[in-house]
This record gives structure tokens, C-alpha cells and sequence, in this order.
């Protein structure tokens, strides 16, 4: 089998060159454009904002309760609390040992999600089918 595969039926062998690897232009994301003049503040936000709060039935109040603090926390940065988003937190990083970006620029976080629920309201609604 080698060998014939070595013929190729008195065609030229062809030099296997390796394709280049396709430049994919990514689309960025509307927190990511938000966020393009604060790379660090998109950087807090990626794991700890919920783009689509609505569907969180609870408040922040009873998620507490509870002992979920990133879920409250998330609320908080929702509603623009940046006392309740170092509060939640805060705890939620004593329990898991974690370090959370959002700890270091709490501020400035808060208000580029807070642009980001005004330019983009359509996540803040519930969506019809």
C-alpha cells in the first residue's frame, strides 16, 4: 500500500505545504466593547457581572441569606451598589480563597457594567419567543 500510495499513478508527488493558518476576525462582545478603554475593568467583569440579571428571580437580600455571595454580588453590580458588590464579594472570596479582580477596581467596574445595562437595555428585559 505504501508504495502505491509513493506513485500516485505517474503523477507528480505534491510538497505538502502547511496552509497558514486563517486570520478569523473575531467579533467582540458588548461587554468587550464596552469595557475597550478599560481592559482591566472587562477583566473584573468576565466572571463576575450577569449580562442577563432578569433571570434571577431572588434578591440580593435572600441570595445572601442563603451564603451565595458571588450570585448577591453579581446583583449588586446590577444594581450599581459598589459598597454591597466589595461587601459580597469580599465574602465570597474569605470562603473560596479566591482573588477577584473586581476587590482591587470596584468603582470603576461597577460603572462600565452599569454603561453597559444602558447601551445594551435588551438584556435587562425579558425576551418574548
Amino acid at each position: 500500500m505504501k508504495l502505491l500510495k509513493k506513485l500516485q499513478f505517474g503523477e507528480k508527488q505534491k510538497e505538502k505545504t502547511p496552509k497558514e493558518p486563517e486570520e478569523k476576525e473575531t467579533k467582540k462582545t458588548e461587554l468587550e466593547i464596552v469595557c475597550a478603554d478599560d481592559p482591566e475593568a472587562y477583566e473584573a467583569l468576565y466572571t463576575t457581572m450577569f449580562l442577563y440579571p432578569w433571570k434571577i428571580k431572588e434578591s440580593i437580600g435572600e441570595v445572601a441569606e442563603k451564603g451565595d455571595y458571588a450570585i448577591a454580588g453579581g446583583l449588586a453590580i446590577y444594581k450599581g451598589d459598589v459598597e454591597k458588590v466589595k461587601e459580597y464579594f469580599s465574602k465570597y472570596a474569605e470562603l473560596t480563597g479566591k482573588r477577584l479582580k473586581i476587590l482591587e477596581i470596584p468603582e470603576r467596574a461597577v460603572k462600565k457594567a452599569q454603561e453597559y445595562y444602558v447601551k445594551y437595555p435588551e438584556t435587562l428585559s425579558v425576551k418574548k419567543k
